[in-house]
């Protein structure tokens, strides 16, 4: 009796130390996971806080290649928001969020176009934030939910845009004084850049006759363009934010396109153009492709800067507008 006693305490106390071996393994490889899957997304989130550089956070992929002109090598400009997203409703993130945290300025547009910056900023603590458009009197929407508020879209004009450059390099100086003379040229030469822009857009632009100087998207997202260099503008919804299409959009659209008798129509980039292309049909007009407006295309695309944004949207825009012109250069 006590023999057999003595062999299943001994049987027992092999299995016990077998399962803790088993026990203490396992609690090892799972350490191990829970260590890789918390630090992989840490890692991935501070890749550029890790730079000695100090960091700078744009709302979206636009501003970010405009403050990378100014910033040169000196400071690690990142776009919150990823090529191809719609900023207007855009949520932020928890790993962008831990960016906010980290950053030493975040710079925004401003006038409503990022419904979710004041969260994301107030998450963010005292990081310094630079509105671009903050002093700039905007073009108001005219008519239909949005009526009487700011259109947003102020980079749409180069002229605009130089304003931009200006408040982006007071912010720079700011946040890095020994660089003063390094951003200021860098603006300068920036700046030159978007006057022949506009020189540019004003020449191809007056190719097209006047009559067919009308301006149709999904998105009133081109105002301060249509504004400086004499074009109607016809559209939608006044923002993304509000892209409902309504019959009573749709129709009032409809009504326009065959009234004015345009050729083309157009869509942006970050929004369906389904609705669009039913407008198109209704209406005789043909369908002239997508714009680039609040996103900037992959390396390889058609808008990877704003410079190339503005080129892209314009040489549809003729040919869409002034297509015997267009063929005949």
């Amino acid at each position: 009796m006590r023999s057999s006693t003595l062999k299943i305490s001994f049987v027992e106390t092999i299995s016990l130390s077998g399962l803790r071996h088993k026990l203490s393994y396992i609690f090892k490889l799972l350490a191990y996971f829970l260590l890789v899957g918390c630090s992989s997304p840490i890692e991935n989130i501070n890749t550029d806080i890790k730079s000695e550089k100090p960091l700078v956070l744009t709302t979206f992929t636009i501003l970010a290649d405009m403050a990378r002109n100014v910033a040169g090598d000196r400071l690690n400009v990142v776009s919150i928001t990823k090529l191809g997203a719609e900023i207007h409703g855009y949520k932020p993130t928890p790993s962008d969020l831990i960016q906010a945290s980290k950053a030493d300025l975040i710079i925004e547009n401003g006038l409503g176009l990022e419904l979710w910056s004041k969260k994301f900023t107030n998450t963010a603590g005292d990081v310094p934030t630079v509105v671009l458009t903050k002093g700039m009197q905007p073009l108001l929407i005219e008519g239909d939910t949005y009526a009487g508020r700011p259109n947003p879209h102020a980079w749409m004009s180069p002229n605009r845009a130089i304003i931009y450059v200006d408040n982006i390099l007071k912010a720079f100086v700011k946040l890095d004084p020994a660089g003063a003379s390094f951003y200021k040229k860098n603006a300068q030469i920036y700046q030159a850049k978007l006057r022949n822009l506009d020189e540019e857009l004003r020449r191809h632009l007056s190719t097209i006759p006047p009559k067919s100087r009308v301006l149709v998207t999904c998105e009133g997202a081109f105002s301060y363009l249509a504004h400086d260099y004499q074009m109607d503008e016809a559209y939608l919804w006044p923002v993304n934010a509000e892209s409902q299409v309504t019959p009573k959009r749709m129709l009032k659209l409809i009504k326009t396109v065959k009234q004015r008798q345009v050729p083309t129509i157009f869509c942006e980039s970050t929004v369906s153009s389904k609705t669009q292309r039913e407008v198109a049909k209704a209406s005789g007009a043909s369908f002239g492709g997508n714009f680039f407006v609040d996103s900037l295309s992959e390396s390889s695309g058609p808008a990877s800067t704003l410079l190339d944004l503005q080129r892209h949207n314009v040489r549809l825009i003729r040919k869409g507008l002034a297509p015997d012109f267009f063929l005949n250069e």
